[in-house]
C-alpha cells in the first residue's frame, strides 16, 4: 500500500472507533482481518497513524479547526511525521486512494499557545484540576509528555540471562540498557511509519531470557525490595509481570504467592512462569486459599485496579473514554483491595500500594484514607530507597514528602506509576 491508502485506512479505523466506542486494538485487528492484502508494514503504519492521532486528538483538531478523522490524519502527517503541505501533496499526487485534503490554512495560521491549556496538553478539560493537584505548575509539560510515543521496554530475567546478554541478542533492534531499572532493556519508539520489532518471536524470548515490561513497572517492583527467603503476596497479580520480577529478585528463594480475583487476567501467568524458570511462585485464583496466610507475610503488594491514566501513551483511546463514574468505580475497588490485602501483613511487615495512574484521588488520597482508618499502618521513606537503588544523580519521580512516589513520562521517562510502602507496626 502507498501512503494514500494507509491514510484512508487510518481514517476508516478512527471512524469505527468513534462510532462504536471500541478499543483501538480491536478496531485495528478487525480492519486487518477484513483487508488481508495489507502487509505487516502496512498494518504497522496504519496503526501508527491511528495511535498518533488519538494521542494528540485535541491539539490536532484545534490547529486544523476541524475534528474530522480526515483532518486528524492529515495533522499527524504534517505535525508528527515530518511532511510539509508541499511534500505531502507531492507524495499523494498520483495516489488514487489518497483521501481528499481538508482546508490546511488554519494549520498555518494558528499558534497552539493560543489554545486552551487542556488542548495544549491533549487531556480532557475536566481533568485539569487533577493534573494541577498532582504536578502543580508543571502539569502542562507532564500532560504533553503523556502524548508522545512510548518505547518498548523489556526486563532481563536474571534467573536465565544477564542484561548485557539480552542487549546483545537484540542489538539489531537497537536495544540499549535502560537508564534507571537495573535489569531493563529499551528499544526506541521510532518515528513515522517505523514499526517496533516483534520481540516475542525471538529465540531469546522463547528461552526465557526476558519479559516485556515497562521500565516504570520494573522500577516499582525494585522499590518493593523483596529479600531472599521472604514470604510475599502479589495480591492483584494479573498476568504476572511484577510476580516474575519479584521472584527473580529473590533468586527463586522464599515464596511468592500470586493471586487475582479475575481468573482470565491470571491465566497467562502459568506459561510465563514456566518460560522464566521460576520455582518459588504459588498461583491462587480463590481468596479462600489465602486464609492460612493471614497475618504471616513479610510483604503484600497491591497493584490496584485503576484508571490507567499513566499508560495513556500506550492506550490513548482510553484517555477520551474516561468518565468520573469510571474513577468512582476504581476508587471503590482500590479501597476494597487495600482493606482485603492488609489482613495478610504480619506485624513489622509491609503493605505496598501501586497504581498505573497519575490521578491523586487514586493515589495519595487512598493512602491518606487507608492510614486514617488503619492507624497500625504508616508510610515509610521511599525516596531514600530510590536514591540507594538508582543513585543521587538519577532522574527523580514526584514526591511531596518522600514516602509516596509518582513516576511519569516527563520526570522518569516511563509510564505513569504511583508507589507507596506502608509498615504495619509491631
Amino acid at each position: 500500500m502507498r501512503l494514500g491508502g494507509r491514510m484512508a485506512a487510518a481514517i476508516e479505523v478512527l471512524a469505527d472507533i468513534e462510532a462504536r466506542r471500541r478499543p483501538v486494538a480491536d478496531a485495528l485487528k478487525d480492519w486487518g482481518l477484513a483487508h488481508r492484502f495489507a502487509g505487516s508494514g502496512d498494518r504497522a503504519a496504519i496503526g501508527n497513524i491511528v495511535y498518533d492521532a488519538l494521542r494528540m486528538r485535541l491539539s490536532h483538531a484545534w490547529l486544523m479547526d476541524n475534528d474530522s478523522e480526515t483532518a486528524l490524519v492529515y495533522a499527524v502527517l504534517l505535525r508528527q511525521w515530518g511532511f510539509t503541505p508541499e511534500t505531502l501533496a507531492a507524495e499523494l499526487a498520483d495516489d488514487k486512494f489518497a483521501p481528499e485534503a481538508p482546508d490546511l490554512a488554519p494549520l498555518a495560521a494558528r499558534d497552539l499557545s493560543d489554545a486552551p491549556p487542556h488542548v495544549q496538553g491533549d487531556i480532557p478539560d475536566w481533568l485539569v484540576g487533577s493534573f494541577e493537584a498532582a504536578f502543580g505548575d508543571r502539569w502542562l509539560s507532564e500532560a504533553v509528555a503523556m502524548a508522545g510515543r512510548p518505547t518498548l521496554d523489556l526486563r532481563a530475567n536474571t534467573l536465565k540471562a544477564t542484561r548485557d546478554k539480552v542487549v546483545k541478542a537484540l542489538d539489531r533492534s537497537g536495544a540499549v540498557a535502560t537508564r534507571l531499572a537495573r535489569f531493563g532493556v529499551r528499544i526506541p519508539a521510532g518515528e513515522g511509519a517505523s514499526r517496533l520489532p516483534n520481540v516475542t518471536a525471538e529465540l531469546s524470548f522463547q528461552k526465557g531470557w526476558f519479559e516485556v515490561q515497562d521500565e516504570g513497572s520494573q522500577i516499582v517492583a525494585d522499590l518493593v525490595q523483596p529479600a531472599e527467603g521472604q514470604q510475599v503476596l502479589d495480591y492483584c497479580a494479573g498476568g504476572g509481570g511484577k510476580t516474575l520480577a519479584l521472584s527473580a529478585a529473590m533468586n527463586n528463594k522464599g515464596q511468592v504467592h500470586a493471586y487475582d480475583a479475575d481468573r482470565k487476567r491470571l491465566a497467562p501467568i502459568i506459561e510465563r512462569l514456566r518460560r522464566a524458570g521460576t520455582r518459588n511462585v504459588q498461583v491462587h485464583d480463590n481468596a479462600r486459599d489465602l486464609a492460612t496466610l493471614e497475618g504471616k507475610l513479610d510483604t503484600v503488594l497491591v497493584d490496584a485496579p485503576c484508571t490507567g491514566t499513566g499508560t495513556w501513551r500506550r492506550r490513548p483511546d482510553t484517555k477520551w473514554r474516561l468518565t468520573e463514574k469510571n474513577i468512582e468505580e476504581r476508587l471503590d475497588q482500590q479501597r476494597d483491595a487495600l482493606s482485603s490485602a492488609s489482613r495478610y501483613v504480619k506485624p513489622g511487615g509491609h503493605l505496598v500500594y501501586i497504581t498505573c495512574s497519575i490521578l491523586p484521588q487514586e493515589n495519595g488520597g487512598q493512602i491518606e484514607r487507608f492510614c486514617a482508618e488503619n492507624p497500625e499502618f504508616s508510610p515509610v521513606d521511599s525516596l531514600s530507597t530510590w536514591t540507594s537503588l538508582f543513585g543521587a544523580d538519577a532522574a527523580r519521580p514526584y514526591s511531596t514528602d518522600g514516602t509516596s512516589l509518582t513516576l511519569t513520562p516527563g520526570s522518569t521517562d516511563t509510564d505513569g506509576f504511583f508507589f507507596c510502602k506502608l509498615k504495619r507496626n509491631a
